[in-house]
């Protein structure tokens, strides 16, 4: 059974689609600074020599979604105000947020700076959370690629801009959090009060929680939802096999370039200042194409090989030119997927007008868990043979991107 069709959306204006973007660059860059760089730098200033305690931090801090991503997510869709049910809740996270930032900037020692990490993901991440769920609830297909397209642009500069604030920021622990989180702010200020969102006071009441209703918010029904099902489990194998190949980028390049880590550290910023604008090239191209062309199956699908491909290159090459050749290749296929399967996520939205948030939510799971799982069975293919057996694992993760691409094939609703 495919997803039951919902009223037709009228499209947004330019104003929603501006700040909308703009809040999305705000919120990147308030939240992903840290783990680019100022975590670090508390982490050495808190535990010198202890960079594993970062690790420690950014994996705790991911089992944040996986918990409260679609129990959030409900809780915004039963929300009944007259702000409507999304902005409080991205207002909300905002400050928590704002909170967040101060903890791990002030914090004095490893836990404190846990914890703030911890507050950060509940609060940046339900902001942008409920940032997506509104383009769920505003947004018409013929514009939900070109949306993606721009967010998923705007995301991947909010970094680079973070890590050159962080760059003249380095000697101030307060400012080197704050300032990036004031922009957040003030792109998010500015979302809330001049995006309107309709009074949801007058839509029915939903049903009371429950801890058995709780428990259902983490599943769905596979069969009755088929479509969600099979772009589920298409980005869940997608992003297995991105993460299988990002994960020991460093040591990979070490490996096939015949140098010691600390050595590939230019290399490195130089794949990534390309693979940026690779990634920005396949976001908005694959975006805006698909919703002009109505079309959001074949860009994934070549989304998924264009990775796979990129990663063969990378497999069996040795030196920097084939090497720099497949990662701006899987540069241009990932950020075609991310920004079609996007749009495609919230084609197939299931119950859309009350349940929202919290299917978003559930989503998240097909990102966060193999992001979470593939570095622990990484190890499996990388031991196979006498040396690290980096070919192997890099033609793992070609095929699973690959069928990231294929498992969207049998979707029916969306063309």
């Amino acid at each position: 059974m495919s997803t039951p069709a919902t009223p037709t959306l009228p499209k947004v204006g330019s104003r929603y689609i501006g700040l909308m973007v703009l809040a999305q660059f705000g919120v990147f860059l308030a939240f992903i600074t840290p783990v680019g760089i100022t975590l670090s730098i508390r982490v050495s200033e808190l535990a010198p020599g202890r960079e594993e305690y970062l690790g420690y931090i950014t994996g705790v801090g991911g089992l944040v979604p996986l918990v409260a991503g679609p129990l959030l997510g409900a809780l915004s869709d039963r929300n009944r105000t007259r702000f409507g049910r999304r902005r409080p809740f991205i207002f909300g996270g905002m400050l928590l947020g704002v909170v967040s930032l101060l903890v791990m900037a002030l914090a004095p020692n490893i836990p404190v700076l846990g914890l703030g990490w911890v507050l950060a993901q509940f609060g940046w991440g339900q902001a942008f959370g409920n940032l997506l769920t509104s383009q769920a609830d505003r947004l018409p297909e013929e514009q939900r690629g070109k949306v993606a397209g721009l967010g998923g642009f705007a995301t991947l500069v909010a970094p680079v801009v973070g890590v050159v604030m962080a760059g003249g920021l380095a000697g101030d622990a307060l400012l080197l959090f704050l300032v990036p989180g004031a922009v957040g702010v003030v792109t998010i200020v500015l979302f809330v009060w001049l995006v309107d969102e309709a009074d949801s006071r007058d839509l029915s009441a939903a049903e009371p929680l429950t801890p058995s209703s709780l428990l259902a918010m983490y599943t769905w029904p596979v069969r009755k939802y088929r479509d969600f099902s099979l772009n589920w489990a298409g980005r869940f194998a997608f992003y297995f096999g991105l993460t299988l190949n990002t994960t020991f980028t460093a040591f990979f390049f070490a490996s096939r370039l015949g140098v010691k880590v600390e050595e590939v550290a230019g290399t490195l910023a130089a794949v990534a200042g390309l693979g940026v604008l690779a990634t920005a090239a396949g976001a908005m191209g694959g975006g805006f194409l698909s919703d002009r062309l109505r079309r959001r199956r074949v860009f994934v699908l070549a989304a998924g090989a264009v990775y796979a491909l990129g990663t063969v290159i990378m497999a069996v090459s040795s030196s920097v030119p084939p090497l720099f050749t497949g990662s701006i290749i899987c540069s241009v296929g990932l950020g075609m997927f991310s920004a079609v399967d996007q749009a495609l996520a919230l084609d197939v939205l299931p119950e859309r007008e009350t349940n929202a948030g919290r299917y978003l939510g559930v989503f998240g799971f097909a990102t966060s868990i193999p992001q979470s799982a593939a570095p622990f069975i990484a190890p499996v293919f990388l031991t196979v043979g006498a040396e690290k057996n980096y070919t192997l694992l890099y033609l793992v993760a070609a095929a699973c991107t690959l069928l990231g691409g294929l498992v969207i094939l049998p979707i029916k609703s969306v063309r």
